[in-house]
């Protein structure tokens, strides 16, 4: 390495004179506080119990001493270089450390010396004042320069909910960055047990019945819920209490989102409907999927539609050997590949931009290419989530949803069975629990035959994952509002009283997998998707949101549509055996020639509502 050259403009050389000058400032410093404790403890144990406090002159022996062994024990133990942030616990415990070692070494030397040069009460008493007076400076120090880091008085005012290690990272983040849009004034939590305590000084004030109080206390004109882990419920109560206080609201990303990163200034963001709506709390068991998804060969069908693509997401990051991804639309396959590509790239991996994806274009209809697929990749697990579920589109058009969503799966279930797919996971919808709708009575009718899958000699796990309306994806009630509000309205509402659940499309695609993990044959495992939510309320507050006069209008319930949904029929029986946010009802086979020929009735609908309910018969693997 090339010697450093004396030339101030180098910004090397200007950071090891800064560093050096750090350096003797803080051995100054120390050296201040061994002399200033050495002169006290002798003052203190003299004037009380002898008349020649510096008869012996010891001092000036002892001191020369602990100024050279402070000296060589920082700068080996670190003290010196910068190893530590000033005042921070671990360089509290290395300095402990330090001031032990010389008081030990001098006081030993001490004794040795006849007579003695000091009392060694004295040299202890000595070490402890040192390490009070050293360990004061340092938090002095870091109390001023983090005085000199705080947001300017034109940052907005911000309440914080959560006083957890959500509130305790972003409070200091915001205290140390002197450009901050935010300075905390308060913090409110709803334990009784942190009420009054302080974070970074900022303390707890109250709970959440005291927000309104607080928010005109400290001239607050925004709130912060920092809690990663905060459920949809609680968003909403808080928001809604915080907006009739006259706050805005912000959140931070949930724990999914954040992927392990410490919180920052950056995650701060305006309270979306996601929020308030799709929070589920998340308990991943990352070694149960990736044992079966790492190194096997990973089939997904429709991976271009909302749920599949982001299926290929999550199921690329466990390593799969290979990703067979699978849909008629070429534009969207596309679309998913250079999504995967982006993400490689954004963690450090280059390995390439197809490199272990496979982009297959197969219609799930055409029975005999999709068995050339199967051929070919010899899949060992399949997350089947291709489907067509547009409900007023399919109560048009019965024929389309059956040849789709009932002889689509069964072709791909066949081709499973055929190519020895050791677990399949069919994607299937609360709609199919007590179902009323097209949709619904081709969605059981698929569960029933993935259910019967599991009859066949040789057959793998095959089960069904029901979950309900899922944010983000393509033709939710969220994007129609937004794009209805986006043309000047009216938003359409079927009625006043109708209710959906609600969960993003990352929450259930990861429930998704978890439940390939801990689902047994011919299940239909359900996700817990909280309280249902009143669609009108939904639409109020995104026109709220908008800031426009926009009319909500009543259109009346659709064909086939439900009131409030239900995540089980009436006579399923639920239980949660392996995780909590995860249900196993049973779901009776049925046979697969029972829907040979189904797409040859122009109006299948009827011998559709049959079937959900028919009577189990003997499953044909042909």
């Amino acid at each position: 390495m090339p010697a450093l050259r004396e030339d101030g403009g180098n910004p090397t050389t200007v950071w090891a004179r800064l560093a050096r000058a750090r350096t003797v400032v803080q051995i100054g410093v120390d050296w201040t506080a061994w002399s200033v404790a050495v002169v006290l403890t002798i003052w203190l144990r003299y004037s009380r119990f002898m008349t020649d406090p510096l008869g012996t002159g010891g001092i000036f022996v002892v001191l020369p001493m602990l100024w050279a062994l402070q000296a060589v024990v920082g700068i080996l133990g670190g003290q010196y270089r910068g190893r530590w942030r000033y005042g921070s616990f671990e360089e509290v415990a290395a300095l402990a450390r330090g001031v032990v070692v010389v008081t030990a070494v001098v006081t030993a030397v001490n004794r040795l010396v006849s007579p003695p040069r000091l009392p060694a009460s004295v040299l202890l008493g000595s070490g402890m004042v040192a390490f009070v007076l050293m360990g004061g400076a340092r938090y002095a120090f870091r109390l001023s320069l983090e005085r000199r880091l705080r947001p300017s008085a034109r940052a907005r005012r911000l309440l914080v909910f959560g006083a957890g290690e959500g509130g305790f990272q972003i409070v200091s983040a915001m205290l140390r960055t002197p450009d901050s849009p935010f300075v905390p004034v308060a913090v409110l939590d709803d334990d009784p047990a942190k009420r009054n305590l302080r974070i970074k000084g900022i303390r707890v004030v109250g709970t959440r019945d005291d927000i309104p109080q607080a928010a005109q206390r400290f001239r607050a004109s925004a709130i912060l819920i920092a809690i990663p882990s905060a459920r949809s419920e609680l968003i909403r109560e808080l928001t809604e209490r915080a907006e009739r206080a006259g706050l805005q609201v912000h959140v931070l990303p949930a724990v999914g989102e954040l992927l392990g990163h410490p919180l920052e200034l950056a995650d701060i963001r305006p309270v979306s409907e996601e929020d308030l709506l799709g929070r589920h709390r998340i308990e991943t068991d990352v070694v149960g999927i990736a044992g079966y998804i790492g190194g096997s060969r990973v089939l997904v069908t429709g991976a271009g539609g909302s749920i599949g693509s982001e299926l290929c997401r999550q199921i690329s990051r466990f390593s799969p050997a290979r990703l067979v991804m699978l849909d008629r639309d070429e534009t969207a396959l596309y679309q998913v590949q250079l999504s995967l590509a982006g993400a490689r790239r954004s963690s450090g991996d280059d390995s390439g931009n197809s490199e272990g994806e496979h982009l297959v274009v197969c219609d799930i209809r055409d029975q005999e290419d999709l068995r050339r697929v199967f051929a070919r990749h010899r899949p060992e697990v399949v997350f089947h989530a291709a489907a067509l579920k547009h409900l007023p589109l399919l109560e048009l058009h019965p024929r389309e949803a059956v040849k789709t969503n009932v002889l689509g799966t069964l072709n791909v279930l066949r081709a499973s069975l055929e190519f020895g797919v050791g677990r399949f996971v069919n994607v299937s919808t609360d709609k199919a629990a007590d179902p009323t709708s097209v949709l619904g009575y081709t969605k059981r009718v698929a569960e029933r035959l993935t259910a019967a899958a599991n009859e066949v000699e040789g057959s793998g796990v095959y089960l069904s994952v029901r979950f309900g309306n899922v944010l983000g994806s393509r033709g939710s009630v969220l994007e129609a509002f937004k794009e209805q509000i986006r043309r000047g309205g009216p938003v359409t509402v079927t009625h006043p009283e109708v209710t959906r659940y609600f969960m993003t499309v990352q929450e259930a695609c990861e429930l998704v997998i978890q439940a390939g993990a801990v689902g047994r044959r011919g299940e239909a495992l359900v996700l817990d998707m909280g309280d249902p939510v009143r669609i009108v309320d939904v639409a109020r507050r995104l026109v709220a949101a908008s800031g426009r006069d926009i009319p909500i209008e009543f259109t009346g319930l659709r064909p086939g549509e439900k009131l409030h949904e239900v995540l089980f029929g009436e006579e399923e029986v639920e239980s949660r055996r392996v995780h909590p946010a995860i249900s196993h009802v049973d779901v009776p086979p049925l046979a697969f020639e029972e829907v040979e020929g189904l797409d040859d009735d122009p109006d299948p609908t009827e011998e559709l509502r049959r079937l959900t309910t028919s009577s189990p018969r003997r499953v044909l693997a042909s």
